[in-house]
Order: structure tokens, then sequence, then C-alpha cells
């Protein structure tokens, strides 16, 4: 376990990328950006809180793909149950945090961050398992698809672009809970280090 713990870089890694995404939700819940409309006339206003989901998903790329593969595969313990530990702890502290935020704050941005969070972990964990270099790209790309061409017009998103959908609607919770368990799944069928 110990070994595990350093081959991941949980203290090093892990653990300042929570915090950091923690103070960006404080300090940073009602910030947003302007961008201009690549299908739209107008520009789009974009949410640090969008954004700051990334913060996660990279950390845990990295720390899923740092392994010591000799080590794991002589290893009795259940690495792959370690691994979806690791994801489903580091989502579920960054998820409460922001839904915690959003509540103390009254900020519906913070909110939508922990939802994003799931949805965008969850792309991460298909990507990486589909193909290892496109986990840290997958989250990436889909945030920069969405804030140009998630929009039909101003403030209103497409419905296929759901990490721009406000936080209230339950349809895009669910979608954001099953392409989290998906990820989960194909993250632990398919693990890169065996």
């Amino acid at each position: 376990m110990p070994l595990w713990f350093k081959s991941r870089r949980f203290s090093a890694v892990i653990i300042p990328s929570l915090a950091l995404f923690i103070v960006i939700v404080v300090l940073g819940y009602g910030e947003s950006i302007v961008l201009p409309g690549m299908l739209s006339s107008g520009s789009n206003r974009v949410q640090l809180m969008h954004i700051a989901p990334l913060i996660v998903t990279s950390s845990l790329s990295y720390s899923l793909t740092q392994r010591l593969v000799e080590a794991e595969i002589l290893s009795v313990r259940k690495v792959r149950w370690f691994d979806t530990g690791l994801v489903v702890l580091t989502v579920g502290i960054a998820v409460s945090a922001s839904f915690g935020v959003g509540e103390w704050m009254g900020s519906q941005e913070a909110i939508e961050a922990g939802r994003n969070t799931i949805f965008l972990t969850g792309l991460m964990l298909i990507a990486g398992a589909l193909h290892a270099q496109a986990a840290p790209l997958a989250p990436i790309g889909w945030v920069f698809i969405v804030t140009f061409i998630g929009y039909r017009d101003f403030g209103r998103p497409w419905p296929w672009a759901v990490t721009l959908h406000p936080a209230g609607l339950a349809v895009t919770y669910f979608f954001c809970l099953t392409v989290f368990a998906v990820g989960l799944v194909m993250n632990y069928r398919i693990h890169r280090s065996v």
C-alpha cells in the first residue's frame, strides 16, 4: 500500500490539485471570461467553473499513469481497486467541495463545477481505457469544443453540451453519472498496467 501511494503521487499531485480546485471554486465561483462564438454571431461567456474541473481530471490522469509495472504485476494486492478508489475519493472530495460552496454562497456555477467534474472524469477514464495518451486530452478537448460551438445562440447551450447546462437539470446529472460509471468500469476492466 505505501508503494502504491508513492507511485500514484497521492500526496505530491492529488492533494495539491484538490486544494487548488477548492481554492478556485471558493474564490472564482462567479467569475467568467468572454470568448467569441464560432457558430453564433455573438460572443460566449465562459464561467471559470467550467474550466476548473480540468485541474482534477489532469491530476488524476497523471496519477493513474504513474505505475511500477513490474511490482504491480507481481502484487497480491488489488491495484485496480486502489485506483478505482482513488478516482472515486478524489471526485467525491471535489464534488462535495463544489456543492458545499454552491449551497453556502448560493452559486449555481460552483455546483456546476462539481457536476462537470463527474462528467469530465468519466470522459477521461473512457478515453484512457481506449488509448492511454488520450486520457488527459479528452476533457480539455471537450471543454474547448463546448466553449466555441456548444451554444446555439447567446446563453442557450445545445443539448449535447452537458457541461454548459444549468445546475438544476436532473437529466444532465443522470447523464454525467452514467458517463462516470462507464469510465470507472472501463478503467477497471482495461487496466493499463497489466
